[in-house]
């Protein structure tokens, strides 16, 4: 990693920290269950109905051992462990967010299926062919070592593994203008050269589904700026100027979006 790079990895990890305690606010949970459908103070934008298709393709039971990767507070972790009766184990970096997942853990009456671990998902603390299951949601576009992430997980990953993730993309082949726009819109370290696919097929996985949600992702876009300039509590709670900055930021994305230049897509993957 270079060092602006890591730099910027620093802050983006110190900006999530921050962002936990502001997911766990009272006001902000009830937008979380009215964009998501889900309310554990997370960061990224699985819908419960995403949620319950991986629950679904990963085809999870009891006796099955998931790893969530940039888990944070806990989802989706915590729901498809509780849902399918598998233990699961978040890995993620901010501290603060482990423990709250590990309290929402307790709190559901599965804290002995759930296990927390602070660690990169670039560097996995995990000894290999560990894992039969693997999930993460929207990290890649937040991580600037996209491609030994996923080298890592296909060395923790059993022969008979599946990964199934969700990442916020550029769109392909678009002019030096438009890329930089998307790239100034999106996630710090939104920039995949080369594209997914490859970098998947590079890393020993094979894609076996490839599903675009980026209509749904600008839905919750949408549904979260609204809730936003009606919430009064967060107004009173993050100051008003704090609540437009964050609209008018999330109004850019969905301009990115229908102009065509940033997409979200959910990969199904298995070992090659």
């Amino acid at each position: 990693m270079t060092t602006k790079n890591a730099a910027q990895n620093n802050e983006c990890c110190q900006a999530f920290a921050d962002s936990y305690e502001v997911s766990s606010l009272p006001a902000m949970r009830e937008i979380e269950r009215t964009v998501l459908g889900c309310d554990y103070g997370g960061t990224s934008w699985t819908t419960k109905a995403q949620a319950e298709q991986l629950l679904e393709i990963l085809d999870l039971k009891a006796g099955d051992h998931l790893l969530d990767i940039g888990a944070g507070s806990g989802w989706p972790g915590i729901f498809l462990a509780d849902e399918s009766g598998c233990a699961v184990t978040l890995l993620d970096m901010p501290l603060n967010a482990l423990a709250k997942a590990k309290q929402r853990a307790r709190a559901d009456g599965i804290g002995d299926r759930v296990n927390a671990i602070a660690g990169s998902g670039a560097a996995l603390p995990f000894g290999n062919a560990t894992f039969k299951a693997i999930s993460h949601s929207d990290v890649l576009c937040c991580l600037p070592e996209k491609l030994e992430m996923l080298k890592e997980c296909r060395r923790i990953a059993t022969d008979d593994a599946s990964m199934f993730f969700s990442v916020i993309a550029i769109a392909p082949d678009l002019p030096e203008a438009d890329h930089r726009r998307a790239a100034e819109a999106g996630p710090p370290f939104i920039d995949a050269p080369g594209g997914y696919a490859d970098l998947l097929s590079e890393s020993g996985w094979r894609v076996t589904k490839r599903i675009d949600c980026t209509s749904e992702h600008r839905a919750s876009l949408s549904v979260l700026v609204s809730a936003f300039e009606k919430s009064d509590a967060l107004s009173g709670v993050l100051g008003q100027d704090a609540v437009i900055e964050a609209c008018e930021r999330r109004l850019e994305q969905i301009d990115v979006i229908d102009a065509g230049l940033m997409v979200r897509e959910i990969f199904l993957v298995t070992t090659d």
